[in-house]
């Protein structure tokens, strides 16, 4: 369909029952507004030309701090903001995206080389994508595509993950029929991070972006096995609270904690904590922290409580239990601050702004966590309706105007809209 016609469709709401189940009913005309002025940047790049209209959500991690890399457990889900785009096919080997703030990205998918992509840049990112797509026999080709995010850099809600699986998405609905599975998606964009970007994550984020809804992911075994749940926040507000800080220097601390993790595996003779057994770990601490210090031994201990923790916070969402989830997630904050030690870095110690926050929330009598990767970024906090207006000023007071997000989880992940029709990850 041409995108003019696409506008026309949105003007007139006829995508509004698509925006209601992936924004929320008080959130349409706002993206009606958000839809047509992305669609109208792509006319004026590339022309009126058909194209296909795709949204991938930001996700949140309720539980499961630093496990994937690790082949743990964790709970995730998918959440109401996201990276949308316009994208068509084109006859040459090019793939351009121009993502709205930023230079268009040009990769040549004829030609696809990591050694020759510059680390960190978001052409590594759609090459890595590409690559990952041949190695498996499916398509790729020549893309014009035009994209809009309000999943925030440095926000703890994976924009990174959300571009890669947008990426993915792509090529599924221009080139492959719109049938590669989301947790393809997902290591497609793992993939992309690992090799050609020189990020080491797991793969959560992208397996919560690409899936949609609230799920309990096992990675044992290196996959994921994916089990769909009801989320159990009983009447309280999920709040992302954005603290700020420099994420420019932090990939090496980032990277030390799996590695960390991996060192203690080693040393029993495998690859990967969740092949270890926890007692023979716990017998034999003298050994591994003579060889590989206190601070593994110490995350080591947090992977298999964290692991537990999943396990009954899962439980306690089957049940209909808010109380013992919220218990979990507060357990989990209280271990990655003490054990996992990703709260603030120790490259600038005076910079403290995650515990800062927790502080702050918890002396308002708040359930809260550090959120995502940690370090610097953001922290997760529960809080009842009638005290939202109260943790933001206290929160603005200090972070800053607009650093509190209240989310609602989403039940799509990586989708193509075609008026009130979604197809993909719905």
């Amino acid at each position: 369909m041409k995108v003019s016609r696409i506008l026309e469709q949105i003007a007139s709401g006829g995508c509004d029952t698509a925006f209601e189940k992936l924004y929320g009913n008080a959130r349409i005309t706002e993206q009606r507004t958000r839809w047509i002025r992305l669609g109208e940047v792509f006319i004026g790049m590339h022309g009126d030309i058909d194209a296909v209209t795709l949204s991938v959500p930001g996700r949140t991690e309720l539980l499961g701090n630093h496990t994937d890399h690790n082949n743990g457990r964790v709970l995730a889900a998918a959440v109401d903001i996201d990276i949308i785009a316009f994208a068509a096919r084109s006859d040459d080997t090019l793939i351009r995206i121009k993502s709205e703030g930023y230079r268009e990205d040009c990769v040549d998918v004829a030609s696809l080389d990591s050694c020759r992509a510059r680390r960190g840049s978001s052409a590594a990112v759609i090459g890595g994508v590409c690559e990952y797509f041949l190695s498996d026999g499916r398509k790729v080709g020549g893309i014009r595509a035009c994209t809009a995010s309000d999943v925030l850099t440095g926000s703890g809600i994976s924009s990174s993950a959300a571009f890669e699986v947008m990426c993915g998405a792509m090529l599924s609905f221009l080139y492959n029929d719109g049938e590669i599975p989301p947790l393809f998606l997902a290591k497609a964009g793992k993939y992309a991070e690992n090799v050609w970007f020189g990020k080491p994550c797991g793969l959560m984020d992208q397996t919560a972006c690409a899936s949609g809804g609230c799920s309990y992911i096992d990675f044992g075994g290196g996959d994921a096995c994916l089990r769909k749940m009801s989320p159990c926040l009983g009447d309280n507000l999920l709040c992302i609270v954005n603290t700020g800080g420099n994420h420019a220097d932090l990939t090496d601390d980032y990277a030390s904690v799996p590695s960390e993790m991996r060192s203690c595996a080693v040393l029993l003779g495998q690859t990967v904590l969740e092949e270890v057994d926890e007692e023979d770990f716990v017998a034999r601490i003298p050994y591994i922290r003579a060889n590989v210090g206190d601070r593994a031994v110490l995350r080591a201990l947090h992977f298999f409580a964290e692991n537990r923790r999943v396990d009954t916070a899962a439980a306690a969402i089957r049940n209909g239990d808010t109380d013992t989830f919220l218990r979990c997630v507060y357990d989990s904050g209280s271990s990655s601050f003490r054990f996992l030690q990703n709260v603030y870095t120790n490259k600038n110690v005076t910079e403290q702004g995650l515990s800062l926050a927790l502080a702050l929330t918890e002396r308002l009598g708040l359930v809260c966590r550090v959120h995502g990767g940690g370090f610097a970024g953001t922290i997760q906090t529960y809080l009842p309706p009638s005290r939202a207006d109260e943790y933001r000023n206290a929160m603005e007071r200090v972070f800053g105007e607009g650093c509190c997000m209240f989310l609602s989880l989403r039940d799509c992940g990586a989708v193509m809209i075609d008026g009130n029709t979604i197809s993909g990850a719905v």
